[in-house]
Formats: C-alpha cells, structure tokens, sequence
C-alpha cells in the first residue's frame, strides 16, 4: 500500500509525505489494485474503498483527502476548511481544475494522482505550510513547480523542502527528438537519451532543478522508475491502468517535542 512514508519535522508542526503503491486496494485488473483515479474506467466503488482503506491506513478522516482534476497546466488551487480558493487572492475557487494544490490547515490531505508523471511535494513545517504538484512534461514546462513555490510562499512559507516521488526515468521515457528539443530549451537537464540511444527526457530532473533554482532543499528524490517497477502503475507501460498517489498533510503538535526525543 505505502511505498514510502516519512515525516519532517518541525517544534510547530509535522509535515507527512507519503507515496503509496499499487497494492492492498479492491481494484480488478487492469487497475488492480489500488488504484487511486476516478477517470481511467475503474469502477467508482472499488476506487472509494481504495481512498478510504489508505486514509485509514494513514491515519486521516477519509473526507479529509483532497483531490483535484489534473490536466497537464500549472494553476495552483488552495485548500481551508470551507473549501477551495485561490492563493493570491482569496477568491473561492470555481472549480478544483488545477495541478497543483497547497495548504495550511493541518489534518487535510493533498493527493497528487500519477502513473509515469512526477509527484511533487513541498513543505515548510517551522511555518505550518504545504503544497503538491502533479508535474508531466507539459506541466513542467509550464512552470507549475515555481507555480507552486509562489503559492506556499503567500501563505507565509519560506524555508520550503521539497520530496519528489517515483516516476518514469530516462532509460524509458522516449520521445520525438523536435519535443526533446522544444523540452531541453526550456529547462536544458531534461535532455537525455533512452536505454536504446533515441532522444529521451528525464522530466523529474526538470523538476529538482526547477525546485532547486527557487530556493527548495530537496530532501528526498526517488530513483524508482515507474515504467521499471512492477509496484507502481505506468501509463507508458500499460496505456490502461491505474493511478497511484503522492500525499502531504500537516500534523500540528500539541506539546513542543522532546530535545532528546
């Protein structure tokens, strides 16, 4: 169910990230089984069971997790008790069409959905703010990482730390050599080769040097390749399957923690 858990530490607030696995859901093939996403054809009863069982498993009120409806661009959407707003403004949001989200309210759980696309979390604990960002190759391009940045840093973040999950790597990811190019001029790491020499791009290493160029410490970067790993879903690998998940929320303490502890 989980395929890493951690925590970040503060004296005010714990800041949790978890990226979950494709397994110990209800889900059938070909989204067996944890599948996470309403929109791939999984039947929606299988997939709420699938919410609920990992809210459960982390701790959460399942009402508590916050999903929004991806599409490749780089809005970036707030979450309070009331609802959803925009960051800047303040104004209630319409609609949770975005691909990044943040907030400041501890207890409610920001879920990025990906299947090859890299899963982004931020977290500034000390200051009791947090973000997710669903960062595909448009997105990135887009600039939905500094998006997401400015965002957390109007709800008053300034030291942010950054984790990026598992996703598709270079070896896997192959792509006409004109959108390699497109690509590489806007961020030039992403320019890269496949396991078999044809153009490729490595779009979470866009990702770290974007969160890298807006001041983030990066303090976790997997190296699992999702099209590789036979626990998480790839859509390059199986066009028809599932969606797993990246996860942050708040904790804030009650008591000051131990020095020692």
């Amino acid at each position: 169910m989980l395929y890493s858990r951690f925590v970040l530490p503060s004296s005010r607030t714990r800041a949790h990230v978890a990226f979950t696995d494709r397994w110990g859901g209800f889900s059938s093939t070909p989204f067996s089984t944890l599948n996470l996403a309403l929109h791939v054809g999984d039947d929606d009863t299988d997939v709420a069971a699938n919410r609920g069982v990992l809210a459960n498993t982390l701790g959460l009120n399942p009402e508590a997790l916050r999903f929004i409806d991806q599409v490749h661009g780089n809005r970036v959407i707030a979450w309070d008790a009331d609802g959803a707003y925009d960051p800047h403004t303040g104004e209630r949001a319409e609609s949770v069409t975005a691909d990044a989200h943040v907030t400041k309210t501890p207890g409610l759980g920001l879920v990025i959905m990906v299947a090859d696309c890299v899963p982004v979390m931020f977290a500034d604990p000390e200051v009791g703010v947090i973000g997710a960002a669903h960062a595909g190759r448009a997105g990135m391009v887009d600039g939905v990482v500094p998006a997401t940045v400015a965002a957390i840093r109007e709800l008053g973040a300034s030291k942010i730390q950054v984790a990026i999950g598992p996703s598709i790597c270079p070896r896997c990811y192959e792509v006409p050599a004109d959108m390699r190019a497109q690509v590489s001029s806007v961020e030039p790491v992403t320019a890269s080769v496949s396991r078999d020499g044809t153009p490729a791009l490595d779009v979470a290493a866009g990702v770290a040097e974007q969160a890298a160029r807006e001041g983030c410490e990066i303090v976790d970067f997997s190296s699992t390749c999702t099209r590789e790993s036979s626990d998480l879903f790839s859509y390059r690998k199986d066009s028809v399957t599932g969606r797993f998940g990246g996860l942050v929320w708040l904790e804030e303490l009650t008591t000051h923690p131990r020095k020692d502890a």
